[in-house]
């Protein structure tokens, strides 16, 4: 027992530089912060010393449940990029990279295109007004990187909130049997209204860590 702690012990001192991270924010504990300190550097926000994912009143339980979650990956992601300056939003490796700034529209996008399937059950392409708006961002790539541009960091926080204000609207609609409600995708996959929503919230943590990665290693002057 002594060794395997040793050897977990190792490991958590070597895992920011195994991993490459030199941003603040993944580092804190490893430069002696408390996991109190750790979390204000997310942006966390504790409810009378708690952190806990509870189901979110005004919803049956497990919808209320998937909306905290949404929600607690939502105030994370902002966090991260709230203070950012246009340069870092729009900052691009190389040709094939994904600007911060285009990663976020598209998680916004991400809310309109589930709720035109689990809502309504179509595809938003199929609708012109939201096709227009946000099949760039959904698809990324060099459209995004062409169109996606000098945009403060409070325009893609009021673009991500109107969606998600209209998301959790619509969710009150519904019960938890909701959740369960499987369709049919294809070559016999099924897949329920709850794994298309954490696909949502996978999909934004997943970007968060690119933007994360990004803000670690870009090189923008003063």
């Amino acid at each position: 027992v002594v060794k395997a702690v040793g050897v977990a012990y190792r490991l958590l001192l070597t895992f920011p530089r195994f991993c490459g991270f030199a941003n603040p924010q993944f580092c804190a504990l490893w430069r002696g912060y408390s996991c109190v300190d750790f979390l204000k550097t997310m942006r966390s926000k504790p409810n009378n010393n708690k952190l806990l994912i509870t189901p979110a009143e005004g919803y049956t339980p497990h919808i209320g449940i998937l909306v905290s979650t949404l929600q607690r990956c939502r105030e994370t992601t902002i966090g991260l990029i709230e203070n950012l300056s246009i340069a870092q939003l729009d900052y691009l490796f190389d040709d094939q990279d994904n600007s911060i700034g285009a990663l976020l529209l598209h998680i916004a996008s991400l809310d309109v295109a589930y709720s035109e399937i689990t809502f309504r059950g179509r595809n938003f392409l199929d609708v012109p007004e939201l096709a227009a708006k946000w099949q760039v961002p959904g698809y990324l790539d060099e459209p995004a990187r062409q169109q996606v541009r000098g945009n403060p960091a409070s325009y893609y926080i009021q673009e991500m909130a109107a969606v998600r204000e209209a998301t959790l609207a619509q969710l009150k609609q519904y019960d938890d049997s909701w959740l369960w409600r499987e369709t049919e995708e294809g070559n016999g996959l099924f897949i329920n209204n709850y794994y298309q929503w954490y696909h949502v919230y996978e999909d934004e943590i997943n970007h968060r860590g690119e933007m994360n990665w990004r803000l670690s290693r870009m090189k923008i002057s003063d």
